[in-house]
């Protein structure tokens, strides 16, 4: 079980994250970024395995390390506590966790979001959504999956005062869904796709109905960013050329696909039909036409709403506008002397005009 994110962790992390590496005003050569098992974030594995990612870094003379993690909450909590210089994650859980905790942080590259990815899942034939009006549900509490529960029961009428929420590590949820003590479930792929293929259940809401809602994205410290533009730059080429890559059906694209369906303990085709559940921003023309988009700003205000709520914002937080957040264009949502979340259209706009 994972832990939940609470704004009192958050400000011990704050405390850490002032003798950071990624806090350090010091150039640096060396990087480290963490990810974990996503279909989205699957593109990094391929990413390190081929080459690709070590030419982009050898280009602009610095090394880049990558780590996995099979606990999602938990790569983002070594990010916030300064242990690495970037992680993969989504807008919600960058400002619900480090930004939160004190952290300013970039993202520095959109990278898609979730379209059938994410679900809600119960057991039983012909369940709808309003059935989960007194049920309990397991789900990665202060999460993207618990912004998509909050959502859903708003689009059904309902409030969580409606249900009874457990806290469940993305890690187990397949075989927790399989135990006779969870009959609702907030999931994503690739366990997902094991939990939809057992019998006698009911997606009764899944993020095709919130399109760009669940927005993931590779985050950075601002800081290392700001005084490290190769580490900035290396990430962002490296991840459109390994798009392009597994982009397809010549053999290298599906050799490409193979390596990542296989990090993610799946069949290519299965690994396909995730990806056939995802919007990903292909190229960084892509990624440009969605940050200058009027649906950014809103899914930031609808995020930023979440969190307050949740009091993710920190206990001290009198509204959502406590923690500013810098859109791309410059204009900040909430406390202009206080942003701690920057959402960049500059790296995407430098790999779109080919000058990366």
């Amino acid at each position: 079980m994972t832990r939940p994110f609470r704004p009192f962790l958050a400000l011990a992390l704050t405390a850490l994250a002032l003798f950071a590496p990624g806090a350090e005003a010091a150039p640096k050569k060396e990087f480290k970024f963490a990810w974990s098992i996503y279909t989205g974030y699957m593109p990094w594995l391929y990413a390190e395995q081929s080459g690709i990612l070590k030419k982009w870094a050898d280009k602009y003379g610095i090394q880049i390390k990558l780590t996995q993690f099979n606990d999602y909450i938990e790569s983002i909590n070594q990010f916030t506590a300064g242990q690495f210089d970037g992680v993969t994650g989504t807008t919600m859980d960058a400002l619900g966790l480090p930004s939160a905790g004190g952290v300013d942080t970039t993202a520095l590259i959109i990278g898609d979001y979730s379209n059938g990815n994410d679900a809600i899942v119960m057991k039983g034939k012909g369940r709808k959504l309003a059935d989960l009006k007194g049920q309990k549900i397991h789900l990665v509490q202060y999460s993207i999956s618990h912004y998509m529960l909050w959502l859903a029961l708003k689009s059904a009428g309902l409030k969580e005062g409606d249900v009874h929420l457990e806290n469940l590590s993305d890690a187990d949820f397949f075989s927790a869904f399989r135990t006779s003590q969870v009959s609702s479930i907030v999931a994503w792929k690739p366990a997902l796709s094991n939990i939809e293929a057992e019998p006698n259940i009911s997606v009764v809401f899944d993020s095709k109905q919130i399109p760009a809602e669940l927005v993931d994205i590779a985050m950075v410290n601002s800081r290392t960013l700001k005084e490290n533009p190769a580490f900035g730059k290396a990430l962002t080429g490296a991840w459109y050329e390994t798009l392009a890559a597994m982009k397809g059906t010549s053999p290298s694209a599906i050799a490409a696909r193979t390596m990542m369906a296989k990090g993610s303990g799946t069949t290519l085709a299965d690994f396909d039909s995730q990806l056939a559940t995802t919007h990903l921003y292909e190229t960084p023309a892509d990624a440009v036409a969605f940050l200058k988009g009027a649906s950014l700003r809103a899914g930031v205000d609808r995020v930023r709403d979440f969190c307050f709520e949740h009091e993710l914002l920190g206990k001290k937080a009198t509204s959502k506008d406590a923690i500013g957040v810098e859109l791309p264009d410059g204009k900040v949502l909430g406390d202009k002397a206080n942003v701690k979340l920057r959402i960049d259209g500059q790296y995407a706009g430098l790999a779109a005009a080919g000058k990366l």
